[in-house]
């Protein structure tokens, strides 16, 4: 896999999203962010990777933003167990693997990246997002990639509606990549 600046190297396993390799939906959403500058990052600052997996959105995080500490979130235990493995085989440090109840709730984030668990239902989907973006930094950004068949365009109506300003970034390949705004 091409990280932003390089070559990752990533194993996965049955029991994870993607077992089989790097999703068409995550591709699309690091295909369009190495195009996408966004708004500057500062060193220092908290990014997140939401339902990470073997850790192809959080390590692409960790190395394009080398000075910044990444999240990499999930509540699946060999999900957690592979992205570790798969940071400490490419070199980065500056990623910390947790359980989503062992996030610090003070803790703010610059930006979200997130392929997001569409599948686990409506409702469990709309919490968790709830629950993320109110944790968006004042000026943070989170990047959700959604594939349009599965409800990409209801659910930026749906974020917009609870004040996260969101927009279409890109569409390609049956996948929308939405922008959300913190609440101002």
């Amino acid at each position: 896999m091409t990280g932003t600046d390089g070559e990752l190297t990533l194993s996965t396993d049955a029991g994870v999203f993607a077992q089989h390799g790097l999703d068409k939906g995550t591709s699309v959403l690091l295909e369009v962010m190495a195009k996408h500058d966004g708004a500057p990052i500062t060193p220092g600052s908290f990014l997140c990777d939401i339902g990470c997996g073997s850790g192809a959105i959080a390590l692409t995080l960790a190395v394009r933003y080398p000075k910044c500490t990444v999240y990499a979130v999930d509540t699946n235990q060999r999900a957690r167990d592979i992205c570790r493995e798969n940071a400490t085989r490419n070199g980065l440090g500056n990623i910390v693997v947790s359980a989503p109840e062992e996030v610090d709730p003070s803790i703010r984030f610059a930006a979200v990246w997130s392929n997001p668990p569409i599948r686990i239902g409506k409702s469990a989907l709309h919490d968790l997002l709830e629950l993320w973006l109110a944790r968006l930094d004042t000026g943070g950004t989170a990047y959700l990639v959604v594939n349009k068949n599965l409800g990409a365009d209801s659910l930026s109506e749906w974020m917009t509606g609870l004040s996260y300003p969101t927009t279409r970034l890109a569409s390609r390949n049956g996948f929308r990549v939405l922008e959300v705004k913190a609440q101002s």
